[in-house]
């Protein structure tokens, strides 16, 4: 059986505004040795799956500076300490990138964006019957562009690449899903 490898001791490295690092000392319940292990610390993350009532999903394009890319996404970001819950999160997200709004929100799924090196949570929220309804409100390091997408589309778009981004792909495979177990209208 497969048990946890306690913390001897947990040092911080670094602070990156969005981000921390932290180094801990632990011991393997099996050999008995000690190693060191880096752990990046941030708060926890949202993604939004917006359905318009006609069947369109509510994504975004914008740059992102690791890939030097333009990408294809969905809405998101950390969830703000002021954040009531991450569907509260969500709604934020999805106003402020989009401008949009919905009637009714709820978790899809939780994941860990990547659990060897990273401590937070990546929560995927679906909301229902989305409208533009506001103006948005970018982040003073986003520039972003709103594009509608029949979720038809979507499948094609992953498998040819089109959607690239790690954390989107799981949120639209949880709403696939979804759609795939939801009997027939």
């Amino acid at each position: 059986m497969i048990k946890p490898w306690p913390v001897l001791k947990s040092t911080p490295s670094g602070d990156y505004r969005i981000f921390t690092i932290r180094t801990d000392r632990r011991r393997s319940p099996r050999t008995d040795a000690e190693h060191d292990f880096f752990v990046i610390d941030c708060p926890d993350w949202v993604n939004v799956v917006a359905v318009t009532p006609d069947g369109r999903l509510v994504m975004i394009e914008q740059f992102r500076m690791g890939s030097n890319t333009v990408e294809l996404e969905i809405p998101g970001g950390l969830i703000d300490a002021h954040d009531e819950s991450p569907l509260a999160a969500g709604l934020r997200e999805l106003r402020e990138e989009t401008g949009f709004e919905g009637t009714k929100a709820e978790i899809l799924g939780d994941i860990f964006p990547n659990p060897a090196i990273m401590s937070n949570t990546c929560h995927t929220v679906l909301v229902h019957n989305c409208e533009l309804k506001h103006p948005t409100e970018f982040d003073h390091g986003e520039d972003l562009l709103t594009r509608l997408v029949p979720v038809a589309e979507i499948p094609g778009l992953i498998a040819a690449g089109k959607i690239r981004h790690s954390l989107v792909v799981v949120a639209l495979s949880y709403f696939l899903l979804r759609q795939r177990s939801l009997p027939a209208a």
